[in-house]
Parts: C-alpha cells; structure tokens; sequence
C-alpha cells in the first residue's frame, strides 16, 4: 500500500512543479515561497482548531492534530531549517533555468537518499535496486550535455551549483522524515502543521530584511493564483508521502525513487507548456531514469 501513496505523492509533486515554475515568473522568490507555504498552512489551521474544540469529531475525520512536548518542536524546527534553505535554493534556480532541466537533476535526490537509508537505517538494497539508482544518475549526467545546447554551462552557472545543494538538502530532509515519522511517531497533520508554521516564521525573518523594507519590490510582486495552487498541492503531495512512510515496511529508498516519476508531468507537460528547447532529445535521459525508477520497483 505505501507505494501505491508514493505514487500519489509523486503525481501531486508534478502538478505542483508546474504550478510553481508559473508562480516564480518575474517574481522575487521569497514572497513567492511565503505565499505557498502560507496556503498550505491555511489548509490544516482548520484541523488544528478543531482538534482543540472538537476532538472528537476530528479524530473520527483522521486529521487530529496531537499536541506534542518541546523537544519534539525543536526536531520539527530543525526540518524546517533544512527545508527552507532547501527550497529558497530550488526557487532561485528554477527561476533561472528551464524545468526541463531542474526537474531531471532533482531526480539525483534518491541516490543521496540511497546512501543514507544504506549508512543510518542499514536498508538492504538488491542488485537490481543498485542498477536502478546508477541508471538515474548517469540519466541526470546526460542531462547536463543537452543543457549546453541551451547555454546553460553546467560547471560555470551558480544556478546549477543552487539545484543541486537543493537538491542535496532535500535528500537530508527526507532521512530525516523517517526519523520523525516512524521513531517519534507523528502523524502526518501534525508535522505538516507545525512545519508549516515554524517555515513561515522563517521566512518571515528573511523577508523582513531582503524585502518588507523595499517598497519597489512589493510594487513588483505579481500575485498568481498558482501560487495557491504550489502550496495545496505540496502539502496533499506530503500527505500521501507521510501516510506512505508510517508503514514500518516502507523503505524511504524505494518511496524516494517512487516519488522521482513525477519527471513525467515535469518534463513531458512542462516543456509544452513553457515551450522549451530540445524536448525530444530529453526524452532520451528521461526514460533512462523512468528505466531506473522501473528497476527498483521490479526489484
């Protein structure tokens, strides 16, 4: 069952890309990122209100969220930590690089994740799920040749440098997930409520010095309504990762690598709509790692 919620973690995550490659479009990135956290936020201040006055009625509906000690606030702060700095490097290189090529180095995430499941949680991986994680890594070398043609010098562009310290970052929160999930027990309302709430305090700090004070930056920010639609549909994407992850047999490799099919909408949907160059040759690196994703779950 938790690979099938991967999967429909996954599917949200490419809506979600899509909206968000929108909603950075001649917008400063942390107003940007504050709006999606917000709206996300805003869809479990309902569950928490009602898991004060109504209990009951919110365990039944399985949103309750449960009120946990100070030590576990500061476990929850610290991803928060890592998640922003994580997405503040995603937005500024997603801003400045097409999606067909922030997506696929994105997809390296699962070898990070790999190693770290193998050293930390000692997972055992088989020799096809070894195959499956060098073919998505050699895919995203590819990547990087196709990317020339567009002008994007991958060891000279500090964007790229951006994607992937995001990208790394991500890999560290994900570990971490399976730490707050499984050994402190939280459910999946509850880490994303205080998630939430503990990131846009960060954010706030941020702007509070990069922006608020510029009124020509305020003047500038466009407000999209995909800017909603990022942060509701990455908080029902972590729903289903989470759900995913409270099953004691889940390997947060696989659920990883699982999640890395989203590359379909990204690439495929995405270099459509946004028009980008050398679609067709993308396609070539995007089902080696399709191929690779495939591997795993075979295995």
């Amino acid at each position: 069952m938790w690979m099938y919620l991967g999967l429909l973690a996954a599917l949200f995550l490419g809506l979600h890309n899509l909206c968000k490659k929108h909603a950075v479009q001649g917008n400063e990135v942390f107003p940007v990122l504050l709006g999606t956290i917000l709206a996300g936020f805003m869809v479990f201040v309902p569950f928490f209100i009602g898991s004060i006055y109504y209990p009951d009625a919110t365990k039944e509906l399985g949103f309750y969220i449960e009120t946990i000690p100070l030590k576990t606030h500061g476990f929850i702060f610290i991803k928060s930590m890592i998640m922003a700095s994580s997405w503040v490097l995603a937005y500024q290189a997603l801003k400045h690089l097409p999606i067909t090529i922030v997506a696929p180095i994105r997809s390296a995430g699962p070898f990070f994740t790999f190693i770290g499941a193998i050293i930390i949680y000692k997972e055992s991986p088989n020799f096809l799920q070894w195959i499956g994680f060098f073919v998505i890594i050699l895919s995203v070398l590819l990547y990087s040749k196709i990317g020339k043609k567009e002008g994007i010098i991958f060891k000279r562009n500090k964007w790229i440098f951006a994607i992937i310290g995001a990208t790394f970052l991500g890999a560290l929160s994900g570990l971490y997930d399976k730490f707050l999930v499984q050994t402190l027990a939280l459910n999946p309302q509850t880490l994303q409520f205080w998630f939430c709430f503990y990131t846009i305090l960060i954010l706030l700090f941020i702007l509070s010095i990069t922006w608020f004070p510029y009124p020509e930056k305020r003047k500038a920010f466009k407000f999209r309504w995909t800017i909603i639609g990022v942060g509701v549909l990455l908080q029902t994407a972590d729903y289903f990762y989470f759900k995913a992850l409270q099953d004691p047999d889940a390997l947060i490799m696989l659920l990883s690598a699982i999640k890395r099919s989203q590359l379909i909408i990204a690439v495929v949907v995405g270099g459509l709509l946004f028009k980008e160059q050398n679609k067709r040759k993308k396609l070539v690196p995007l089902f080696g790692i399709l191929l690779g994703v495939f591997l795993i779950l075979y295995s």
